[in-house]
């Protein structure tokens, strides 16, 4: 009808919504299933608090005091994470194939850069009265002198790591003695002989697992009658421990007579001198 003039038109109904159709009464949620049921989305069935609350701690391991435990099976977090990123580290390189360089072995990594570092320290040559002290050592009793073969020994990694003997480069320094003795007894045309004055020792341990503990070395007694003496030295994995027969005499500790000793780039310089004795009538 058309409305007449000077009137309002009433106001227009509410809209009502459309019922949904059958297709969207399928996106409805349903109700939660039974306890105990699953349902097909394999979402899990919320617990009601006071459930969670029971049996809140119940797998929660217990804090005991620190006097249950041994001090040394207590290792710091950060020290133990900075020991397994240094194993790794290690284990890497060591079994790293690069170009250029020995591929590794059926009998273990490759010991090309050991051997380059033992090139390296030959390099640098002799000096006076200096001569190789690298061979196995041959003879009996005191005549014997250089390296010693060390029996077989079992060791606590030897499950992890493959034992082997570190390279090594050492130098025999050797002279003469001009003591009042010997300036009595001998001159330049019929010389004294010669004694041996001192020792360095470099040892190479590039790829020694731990590198904050350095190697160690002692003196061990032989089956002489005093005259000479073992010198060992002792590391971490993987390597064994390596011996030399010296000649046995004090040791001039001072720095100004050349002692050294230092653990650096995986070397263990250890130089020394004996001392000099005057002779007296």
């Amino acid at each position: 009808a058309v409305p007449s003039p000077g009137r309002r038109p009433p106001p227009p109904a509410p809209a009502v919504a459309a019922a949904p159709e059958a297709d969207e009464w399928e996106d409805l949620p349903d109700a939660p299933p039974p306890r105990g049921e699953v349902r097909g989305d394999l979402s899990p069935a919320l617990e009601p608090l006071s459930v969670l609350e029971k049996g809140a701690g119940s797998v929660s391991p217990l804090l005991e005091p620190l006097s249950n435990y041994d001090g040394q099976d207590l290792l710091d977090p950060d020290e133990d994470e900075r020991i397994m990123r240094q194993v790794r580290q290690t284990l890497i390189d060591a079994f790293r194939v690069t170009t250029g360089s020995a591929s590794s072995s059926a009998d273990g990594p490759s010991r090309a850069h050991e051997d380059a570092m033992v090139a390296a320290e030959k390099a640098r040559g002799m000096e006076s009265g200096e001569t190789s002290f690298n061979a196995p050592g041959k003879g009996n009793a005191d005549e014997f002198h250089g390296e010693v073969a060390l029996p077989q020994k079992n060791y606590e990694w030897e499950d992890k790591y493959k034992p082997r003997k570190p390279r090594f480069f050492n130098r025999v320094k050797t002279g003469y003695e001009w003591n009042k003795y010997n300036q009595t007894h001998y001159d330049h045309d019929n010389p004294p002989p010669k004694r041996v004055q001192g020792y360095k020792f470099n040892i190479f341990y590039p790829d020694l697992i731990d590198k904050t503990k350095a190697p160690t070395y002692y003196l061990e007694k032989d089956d002489s009658n005093g005259e000479t003496c073992t010198l060992r030295f002792h590391a971490g994995p993987p390597y064994e421990d390596v011996a030399f027969k010296i000649v046995n005499c004090e040791w001039n500790v001072s720095h100004k007579f050349g002692f050294r000793v230092v653990f650096d780039r995986g070397v263990l310089q250890l130089y020394f001198n004996f001392k000099r004795w005057r002779y007296r009538r």
